[in-house]
């Protein structure tokens, strides 16, 4: 690592896997790859939702602003992370560290949400099918999805604010491959059990009130299949929500693990990697589950590259 003045220094040391050289190379050659195909994979699903009109539904509409969501999630992280693995200096500036906080704290708090709004979307499509167009509306759609995205920033700007006013005493090395909450917590010289508590309730109502309404949703939803008699409508209500079931429990798992597991009971290498699990590897698989398990979004590719055949 290229020596530095740490008391002229303004940034922050991002640690990260510099302790494995022999690990840096494999990581930056991975994540490269990762990074193209969840960027392919979910602008691939954005256009999808606006090139072919049978996708033209709520359920698509929320999919696209998840793929919109998790292509940006990542660039937040992944860019500067390759940038650190290519080289031996591992900082980033003062103002680079607040901004990479808040843009991917926000895009997690807001992708929490909108899990619990497509929730809510596939409870009324398989609940009430009369009703679902009167239900779930455009208008209503876009105030959903608008009331995830406004309460996932405003909800990392109080975060971030916070945690920036603690008092560091010249600490800037960060055990962590981006600047997130828990790991910057380490780096204050003050005692930070209102931060935890402060964190804890915030972590309810943005990370686990979603999981509630999930359970809650799933649950109306396995009884109202239970009840149809044929074994092929059972298969198709339940293939309809096991796309967004799939995606919502990696995504929460490994987030419910890292911010509410003790501290004493996880080291920082499997924080490290667990981070790595759904900042990189989720928003990549997320097209691939939702492509691989939906007939309708492997029909529009089918049609989409059979008119591109046929156009030539």
């Amino acid at each position: 690592m290229e020596q530095r003045n740490e008391s002229s220094f303004a940034g922050f040391i991002l640690l990260g896997f510099s302790d494995r050289l022999e690990l840096e190379l494999i990581l930056f050659v991975v994540l490269l790859i990762f990074y193209i195909f969840t960027l392919l994979g979910n602008t691939t699903i954005i256009a999808l939702s606006y090139l072919d009109p049978r996708l033209d539904t709520p359920m698509y509409f929320f999919l696209s602003n998840l793929s919109f969501l998790d292509m940006c999630y990542t660039t937040s992280i992944v860019p500067q992370l390759l940038f650190n693995l290519s080289r031996a200096d591992k900082s980033i500036s003062f103002g680079g560290c607040i901004v990479q906080m808040y843009i991917s704290l926000a895009l997690g708090c807001t992708e929490c949400i909108l899990l619990g709004v497509m929730a809510i979307d596939r409870y009324a499509a398989v609940c009430r099918p009369l009703h679902y167009t009167v239900i779930m509306h455009p208008r209503l759609c876009a105030l959903m999805a608008s009331a995830s995205w406004i309460t996932g920033f405003a909800n990392s700007l109080l975060q971030t604010v916070l945690v920036f006013l603690l008092p560091r005493c010249g600490r800037n090395k960060l055990e962590h491959f981006f600047c997130e909450i828990p790991p910057f917590l380490k780096l204050a010289c003050v005692d930070t059990t209102m931060n935890v508590y402060e964190i804890f309730v915030a972590g309810i109502i943005i990370l686990l009130t979603p999981v509630a309404l999930i359970v809650f949703s799933y649950g109306r939803i396995v009884r109202a299949v239970l009840r149809i008699k044929s074994t092929a409508g059972q298969r198709k209500a339940f293939g309809t929500c096991g796309s967004h079931l799939t995606v919502v429990s990696l995504f929460f798992g490994t987030a419910i693990y890292v911010y509410y597991q003790p501290s004493s009971n996880i080291s920082q290498d499997q924080e490290k990697f667990m981070s790595l699990f759904y900042t990189v590897i989720i928003p990549m698989t997320n097209p691939l589950i939702y492509t691989l398990r939906n007939r309708d979004v492997k029909g529009a590719i089918k049609k989409v590259l059979w008119k591109d055949f046929d156009s030539r």
